[in-house]
């Protein structure tokens, strides 16, 4: 894989549900936080950065597919990097599902806007919404199993596409403004909407909606399971996470901006707690007659877009899981013809479909978005805990660090990521044990838990099976597996 292609692995799975759905629907989960979404979103970017810059680091170090699994199990502890990207690989499975469930609105969308209502309307019925779901998975499984060439004929145009459509959105915030939203709405659907007024500033639903909007910025970590197959890993890997991150973090501020600039927040807010919205269904009031199909195309693209850089991800990591024995090694089995781990692809799918399943009859993808941030802030705060403790725990693979090589500033990004990061992590938590529903297994909490109560059980049978075959553990885990 190319620079050009290891970059658009991570911005597919950045930008997509991130930009053109939870910056709107956040309203829904943190309905008080009002008109202050977009500096929660600058905000939610600090943590972010620290954890990139970690990977980043890391990825320079120790360029092979298995990504924080790899780097933790190596630089921190073998436990510990199993329970990072174990958090990792159940967060983003069940994520492929809710992007794949509510990449299906963006289509009725597209048909409504055309005036194709019967279409519309039928996807709008539950069944057929599952069923498009599941299909939109088990595609891209069969495309990620077809090889790296399928795979990046269809990624890199799609990004160039993402980027052309959403920058419409982003120009549409030169030439609308709130007057002209209103002006369209009474216009069109015979509506004087009154602006409510700004809620007091709360520190704590503030933080709340910063960590749900830390969602929008995980995907980068996608680029560090192309280790095996990228060209140049030790140089491309940690230049395509700092390459994704800037440039997908500007891009969203500027889109997020643009649309509140012209949809008020109350409006977005009250549309938000009715039903499930999308950035370019709020402007398709306002922008003439054909744009609105095209950005919601382009939202569409977007959002489906993340599915297969996804399943890659996942992929590789429970194959870097199989190839260190604490997996069966049956996952490792690679497809002859398209030299493609097929048996770690099609349990990613099985895992993904859960998801779809799950959005459906919890009747909100909030929880798998729950589950995701609290997935991935668990993995980041240990990628920061490693970037602290690999010099003592494993000086030989420290010396392989390209980038940021000054140890003081190792210790400050390391330290700076555990603050941030355990800092969401715990108003995260907090927030969802506190809040009140109807049955316990909507705690994304206690969800993750038993999980990673299951994949540890496994973890330990597999550990002391290795032990009866190896010498030395240690040494075995401290260095990197054969390519």
């Amino acid at each position: 894989m190319s620079l050009i292609a290891i970059i658009a692995t991570g911005v597919s799975s950045m930008v997509g549900a991130s930009i053109n759905v939870v910056p709107f629907m956040i309203h829904r989960s943190a309905p008080a936080v009002g008109p202050y979404v977009l500096w929660a979103f600058a905000f939610a970017a600090i943590p972010a950065l620290f954890a990139g810059l970690a990977y980043a680091m890391l990825s320079s170090a120790m360029p092979r597919a298995g990504g924080s699994y790899l780097y933790a199990s190596r630089g921190l502890n073998p436990y510990l990097g199993f329970v990072a990207s174990f958090s990792q690989w159940f967060g983003l499975s069940i994520v492929i599902g809710v992007i794949a469930y509510i990449s299906i609105p963006f289509l009725r969308d597209i048909a409504y806007s055309a005036e194709f209502f019967w279409i519309s309307d039928l996807l709008d019925r539950p069944w057929i919404r599952v069923g498009l779901g599941l299909s939109l998975i088990w595609s891209f499984v069969y495309l990620n199993i077809k090889g790296v060439k399928a795979y990046t004929k269809l990624l890199i145009p799609m990004v160039i596409v993402i980027f052309c459509l959403g920058s419409i959105v982003i120009l549409s915030g030169l030439f609308y403004d709130t007057s002209d939203f209103m002006t369209a709405l009474q216009a069109k659907e015979n509506r004087v909407y009154q602006l409510a007024p700004d809620p007091d500033f709360d520190w704590y639903v503030f933080l709340s909606a910063a960590a749900i909007l830390f969602s929008s910025f995980i995907g980068f970590d996608a680029i560090a399971q192309t280790g095996s197959e990228a060209k140049n890993p030790t140089r491309n890997l940690p230049l395509a996470i700092l390459i994704t991150i800037l440039g997908v973090g500007l891009f969203y501020f500027l889109f997020t901006a643009s649309v509140y600039n012209i949809v008020p927040w109350s409006y977005v807010a009250e549309q938000a707690l009715q039903k499930d919205i999308t950035a370019p269904g709020l402007l398709s009031l306002i922008l003439p007659s054909g744009l609105d199909i095209i950005i919601l195309f382009g939202a569409a693209i977007a959002l489906i877009n993340d599915l297969p850089a996804m399943l890659l991800s996942v992929s590789r990591l429970m194959f870097a899981w199989a190839k260190d024995g604490i997996f069966p090694v049956r996952i490792t089995a690679v497809h002859v013809k398209n030299k493609t781990p097929y048996i770690a692809l099609i349990v990613a799918g099985l895992m993904s479909s859960v998801g779809v399943l799950g959005s459906h009859f919890a009747g909100d993808f909030f929880l798998g978005i729950d589950i995701m941030v609290t997935s991935m802030l668990v993995n980041f705060l240990l990628m920061s805990i490693t970037l602290l403790t690999i010099n003592r725990y494993n000086p030989s693979l420290a010396q392989n660090i390209k980038i940021l090589k000054n140890s003081g500033l190792q210790l400050f990004i390391g330290w700076a990521g555990v603050f941030f990061l355990s800092g969401f992590l715990a108003i995260h938590l907090y927030k969802d044990l506190s809040s009140n529903v109807t049955e316990w297994y909507f705690h994304s909490t206690y969800v993750w838990l038993i999980v990673m109560g299951m994949g540890s059980l496994v973890f330990i049978f597999k550990w002391h099976k290795l032990k009866q075959s190896h010498n030395s553990m240690t040494n075995l885990f401290k260095h990197l597996p054969a390519e």
